[in-house]
């Protein structure tokens, strides 16, 4: 159980630092060889700062965990909503953005009722999976026309764009390749540290997945929230969970669907996906249902981290 434990810490540690090395050396290294800052914003930024969870949940469809990569997906979103989101909140009031309200939300929406589409007979299988992909081709595009027209408003704010270190292309590609080969490792050791934890604990790997997993992989979003709201840019913390969210959606469930096609019990649709849907809903809440400048209050920063963690406490206590 120690040995699962610490080498998982392991895992995630080497995770977030091989996704950051691996994000900079592509960066790099597009850029070197000329792609537009457009381009590269759009597919390595935007899709590199998942890279975590999406290899975790490849490597656990590919062993043959695809509940695991599941679990991964939903549980990710709902730490992000109620642990990053609800943590941050207490420390620092955060506003909405114009471009969250005009763009993410609504997409964070529209990729969660075709989630619950996709779930609802209880399966998640290639039609699925390709459905959840094909959105995510018809966001990158529209993203790329709202750059086309100049509307900045209509952006998903990619702050990391502009932290892209200056790399020589020797430079740039080492670190693509190495951040790649660690990416790869880290997440078959968190996957096979996960399953050794759940045996141990005596649950599931559905819930090692919701919970363990999900906190570990959502990490990055965590400190990058925090470091953005104390650092006097709490107006991008929304849009960075937001975005990351629509992407666990539409490139992370994903993957079990195209990868290894699998049934689902019940409690997935109705008390994971669930609780995903109920936060999510609740943070339309706080961003519509106010006539003034909308905010997440400290409040109800406190609401959405009192959920995450009563909804935790549900898990185990069902195990």
């Amino acid at each position: 159980m120690w040995l699962a434990v610490v080498t998982l810490l392991f895992g995630f540690i080497t995770l977030v630092w091989s996704a950051d090395r691996f994000l900079d050396g592509a960066a790099a290294t597009a850029r070197n060889l000329g792609m537009s800052p457009m381009l590269i914003g759009l597919t390595i930024v935007s899709l590199g700062t998942s890279a975590p969870e999406i290899l975790v949940a490849a490597t656990a469809t590919l062993e043959g965990k695809p509940l695991m990569a599941i679990g991964n997906a939903i549980g990710s979103n709902i730490a992000n909503i109620g642990l990053v989101l609800g943590f941050t909140a207490l420390l620092v009031p955060l506003p909405f953005a114009r471009s969250v309200f005009r763009g993410e939300l609504p997409w964070l929406m529209a990729v969660t009722g075709a989630a619950f589409v996709c779930l609802f007979d209880l399966r998640l299988g290639m039609a699925e999976g390709l459905l959840l992909l094909g959105m995510l081709g018809v966001l990158m595009y529209r993203i790329h026309r709202a750059h086309r027209r100049g509307d900045p408003a209509a952006l998903p704010e990619i702050e990391e764009l502009e932290e892209i270190p200056e790399l020589p292309t020797g430079r740039a590609t080492f670190w693509l390749i190495t951040g790649l080969l660690v990416l790869l490792v880290s997440a078959d050791l968190v996957v096979w540290a996960a399953t050794r934890v759940a045996l141990s604990l005596g649950v599931g790997e559905l819930v090692i997945g919701l919970t363990v997993v999900a906190v570990g992989t959502s990490l990055p979003e965590l400190a990058a929230t925090v470091g953005s709201a104390l650092k006097g840019h709490s107006d991008i913390a929304i849009g960075n969970v937001v975005g990351s969210n629509i992407l666990n959606i539409l490139a992370v469930m994903s993957i079990p669907g195209l990868l290894h096609p699998v049934e689902l019990e019940g409690a997935v649709l109705w008390r994971d996906f669930g609780m995903m849907l109920a936060l999510t809903l609740l943070l339309l809440l706080f961003a519509y249902g106010q006539q003034k400048r909308p905010v997440i209050t400290r409040f109800e920063g406190l609401i959405l981290l009192c959920a995450w963690i009563g909804y935790n406490v549900l898990l185990y206590s069902q195990h």
